[in-house]
């Protein structure tokens, strides 16, 4: 696989230009008091499809040539990136087929059908969706869209980075939620190139944290068996094999959040904000607003990176 690079994201930026959505930065006094920092909000779950994913896929199919189109697409998600990869093979006419859990959320499976996409369903605990796709890939002369191990993906997620660096604000610190680490590798390629000062750090759900154990060992390492979580967004056993090397040299450091966490940041994102987030996207600022961030940073990035919740799961969070 090549390694991306900073040049690779402004590429992503023209082709992205014009599709996908250059998200505002919101900012809340209250949160601000809370948490004692000024934090000024990326907010991604305002993306097309609800999430940061789109960016990352566009950017992908894009330069698929023509007998690759016609071949078609498919892709191993459970949820954000299917929607992206359907949406954008929707816009290009590209045939789009989705392997996803059986316990998706429905507002994820709901976006992939509107997309025009067909979904296989799998059991996350039996089988393996990767090798679902390459049986599927090798019938069929499909291309595999990975979620996040691809350098276009990573640096159409970069894409996100570019407009903060961008944005005329100055920012000591970065958060972002890491799953596989496509988002925080593109996002660390843009930053490292524009704005080197800005410290970055990753949040991840208890359980999964595969980037934090990771960093503090050295290596690329595994989880074991955490059992469930709210963040199915960001359910990953280990770094990407493109995304670790990057992430590596650029984290500062990797939080580790709750569900619960989780479910008071999407309260306090919906009454200070006015954005309705999933429990995956509001990692970032899960670890924030809890108090995880040291005090030094005074002028901090939070990516809120997605918004597909099923109705019962925001009940939670608003009854939390």
């Amino acid at each position: 696989m090549v390694t991306p690079t900073y040049e690779n994201v402004l590429e992503a930026a023209e082709r992205l230009d014009g599709h996908a959505r250059r998200t505002p930065l919101l900012h809340s006094p209250e949160i601000d008091a809370l948490v004692g920092m000024e934090i000024h909000f990326k907010a991604e779950c305002l993306q097309h499809v609800g999430a940061f994913k789109y960016r990352g896929a566009r950017n992908r199919l894009a330069v698929m040539s023509e007998a690759e189109r016609r071949r078609g697409v498919v892709a191993f998600s459970s949820g954000n990136h299917a929607q992206g990869v359907a949406r954008a093979a929707r816009e290009l006419g590209i045939d789009a087929l989705m392997v996803m859990p059986s316990d998706a959320p429905e507002v994820k499976v709901a976006g992939v059908r509107r997309d025009g996409a067909d979904i296989i369903s799998y059991d996350r605990h039996t089988e393996s969706r990767e090798e679902i796709a390459e049986r599927i890939s090798a019938r069929d002369g499909r291309t595999i869209v990975p979620s996040y191990d691809d350098p276009y993906i990573i640096a159409g997620q970069g894409t996100v980075g570019l407009e903060i660096a961008r944005s005329g604000l100055a920012f000591d610190a970065l958060v972002t939620c890491i799953g596989g680490g496509g988002l925080c590798a593109g996002i660390s390629l843009a930053m490292g190139a524009e704005s080197p000062d800005t410290d970055i750090f990753g949040s991840e759900p208890k359980g999964y944290n595969d980037h934090q154990m990771s960093l503090r060992a050295g290596t690329r390492t595994p989880i074991g068996d955490p059992g469930p979580t709210l963040c199915d967004a960001i359910m990953t056993p280990i770094p990407g094999e493109l995304t670790w090397p990057i992430n590596a040299r650029s984290l500062t450091d990797v939080f580790d959040v709750s569900d619960e966490d989780c479910l008071l940041a999407m309260r306090l994102a919906k009454t200070h904000l006015d954005v309705t987030l999933e429990p995956g996207g509001a990692a970032a600022m899960a670890a924030v607003v809890t108090g995880r961030l040291p005090k030094r940073y005074k002028r901090v990035a939070v990516i809120l990176s997605g918004g597909n919740v099923d109705p019962e799961i925001m009940a939670m969070a608003l009854g939390s």
